[in-house]
């Protein structure tokens, strides 16, 4: 661990939570509003960036074991199977469906399409983001 400022490692360790809730709210709530699942993957991507600021590399790769090249491959099958599923039904491209699902704990819940299709623009963004700044991080 690098000896940076402690007041930094401190916040960023609570403002990660914070951000990352709000990034889940938006890409929850993003799914009706168009660029829900960008605008949430670059808060998150922004809420690890802080981590890095605030710690060193080594310290992220330990907290994030994964391969952020893994997060794009699987956002570009989620959001383009989402898209090619439309096609299966005899629909257009990118066509959206729903099923409302129950729940035991939050009762009643819209499962979109264009949810599924947000995800995997979250994963894609979060992925690229993540992977250009540890890239940048490690020379």
């Amino acid at each position: 661990m690098n000896q940076g400022s402690i007041i930094l490692q401190t916040i960023a360790r609570q403002a990660l939570y914070v951000i990352m809730i709000f990034s889940f709210f938006l890409l929850g709530r993003g799914h009706n509003e168009p660029g829900g699942g960008f605008i949430a993957g670059l808060l998150s991507a922004a809420a690890v960036v802080v981590l890095y600021l605030a710690f060193d590399l080594a310290f992220v790769k330990r907290a994030l074991p994964i391969d952020y090249k893994y997060l794009i491959a699987l956002g570009l099958l989620m959001a383009v199977g989402t898209g090619v599923g439309g096609m299966l039904f005899s629909e257009v491209f990118l066509n959206q469906s729903f099923r409302y699902v129950h729940l035991p704990f939050f009762g009643k819940l819209e499962l979109t399409t264009a949810f599924l299709f947000d995800f995997g623009v979250w994963l894609v963004v979060v992925g690229g983001t993540l992977t250009v700044i540890s890239a940048i991080g490690e020379e």
